[in-house]
């Protein structure tokens, strides 16, 4: 596998179709490469910002895909490109310390949101929280860096997630409405821009109001009953 390609960047810090065109001996969940085509159109209709190739700004941001799409598409950790996997911690708002492995084993959504009055994500697993969160946004839940405030070691940066909620989430109605959540991460990186830690600081009750704020199916069904 190779560590880099023309631009001169290691391959993790460039599109992550790159990262995933260069997959000898990788073990896909599916067994096979995950498709981005769809969500990179969604991602070119809804970016608000648009990064020049090269720029802090564009490698943080495909840092950041190359790691989200390795954590959902590959099991093991060992085959990331985009961490230093023995090293690697993560964490949100301040919360527990999870390893590369129980990032993998739980997936990024359980350790993101973690137990709150609307998901608790000590009584999910890695499929039920995907099949959730793909089930309330069918065109993916998207992801931007807005703007990165200091560059390595420690690189912070502002970033935004956003998706159309068509669809329903644990019994409450679509809305249709754009879901935005902002916030802001630290990714502790080595010299060849490998995340040693990331940590999240985002309002995740906010995030999971705006999925709730409907009336549940059930209190629909009633009325018509």
């Amino acid at each position: 596998m190779s560590n880099s390609q023309s631009t001169g960047l290691p391959v993790w810090v460039q599109e992550r179709d790159t990262v995933i065109a260069n997959d000898a001996g990788v073990e896909w969940r599916e067994g096979k490469r995950p498709d981005y085509a769809e969500t990179n159109e969604f991602l070119k209709k809804g970016s608000k910002f648009n990064h020049p190739e090269g720029s802090l700004e564009a490698i943080a941001q495909n840092l950041v895909r190359t790691f989200e799409m390795e954590a959902s598409y590959k099991a093991n950790p060992e085959q990331w490109l985009s961490i230093v996997a023995d090293q690697f911690r993560m964490t949100t708002n301040g919360g527990p310390e999870y390893n590369a492995q129980t990032v993998a084993d739980i997936g990024t959504y359980n350790v993101f949101l973690g137990d709150t009055e609307h998901y608790r994500s000590t009584e999910e697993t890695f499929e039920s929280s995907i099949e959730i969160f793909h089930n309330a946004f069918p065109n993916g839940f998207l992801w931007e860096l807005m703007e990165v405030l200091s560059g390595p070691p420690n690189v912070t940066f502002k970033w935004r997630h956003w998706g159309t909620f068509s669809g329903s989430f644990k019994g409450h109605e679509p809305t249709g409405e754009t879901i935005e959540v902002f916030g802001i991460s630290i990714a502790r990186v080595t010299e060849d821009l490998k995340i040693v830690s990331l940590e999240h600081f985002f309002d995740n009750s906010l995030f999971l109001k705006q999925l709730t704020s409907g009336c549940p199916f059930h209190s629909q069904n009633s009325n018509n009953s």
